[in-house]
């Protein structure tokens, strides 16, 4: 309806009767101001990073700190958090498997050591890295969109080692080869080949949700875990 179709409706003057609005049916509570959704809500340009948190209670209003995938980490404005060492004892309490990820620009592999990642679809089959935002790979990925997630086996702590520290050439003086494009680490328990999908902010990492285009399985390997800053292994009884 147009704006000046308010006024040549089918209803008339006569037909209005004073009585069947009462001011006791006007509830100002019924209108609030986030009810009002801005135009952005309805922008589709095709942004890899534009992820627009869910509001709590009216999911078409994207909140201000919708588009800031890509700036300064958000900072809570709710209850007070958790101290970072309290929260880091008990990360290191929770047993995780140890990874390297890996990924190539031109004809130079890049790798870094990460615990952050986790399966995240089934339909399409999807996993997901976190990498700190000062991460010199995740500024390679940003440019790429592929990465290879090298999920370490048993007595591999070495490679961890060796590809968490700073340096250009982490891969010197390792076996590795090129499949599918990505750097694949010889004697790895899994290893996947995922294509960006999108994305999302968390805090002061920045997480990477990739779909899976290839994988190997080492069936024989046991996986290297990480538990109370000490590497291992699961075993089953």
């Amino acid at each position: 309806m147009h704006p000046t179709d308010a006024h040549h409706s089918d209803v008339r003057p006569a037909d209005v009767r004073s009585t069947d609005v009462r001011p006791a049916d006007v509830r100002p509570a019924d209108v609030r101001p986030a009810d009002v959704r801005s135009t952005d809500a309805h922008d589709t340009r095709a942004d890899p990073t534009d992820v627009r948190p869910t509001a709590a209670h009216h999911t078409d209003a994207p909140p201000p700190d919708a588009h800031r995938s890509n700036s300064a980490p958000l900072r809570s404005t709710g209850p007070s958090l958790i101290s970072g060492a309290l929260f880091r004892q008990a990360m290191a309490s929770v047993a995780t498997p140890v990874s390297v990820v890996t990924t190539t620009e031109g004809n130079t592999p890049y790798g870094t050591t990460v615990s952050a990642f986790a399966s995240l679809s089934m339909d399409p089959p999807m996993a997901l890295i976190a990498l700190d935002r000062s991460s010199s790979l995740l500024k390679v990925l940003r440019r790429t969109h592929r990465f290879g997630l090298n999920v370490l086996s048993a007595g591999q702590d070495s490679l961890a080692g060796a590809f968490a520290r700073k340096g250009a050439d982490k891969f010197a003086g390792i076996n590795w080869q090129q499949e599918a494009g990505l750097p694949r680490l010889a004697g790895v328990s899994v290893w996947l080949a995922c294509t960006v999908d999108h994305f999302l902010p968390g805090g002061d990492h920045l997480i990477a949700a990739g779909r899976v285009n290839h994988a190997h399985v080492n069936a024989e390997a046991a996986p290297l875990t990480y538990h109370r800053n000490q590497f291992g292994t699961h075993i089953t009884q």
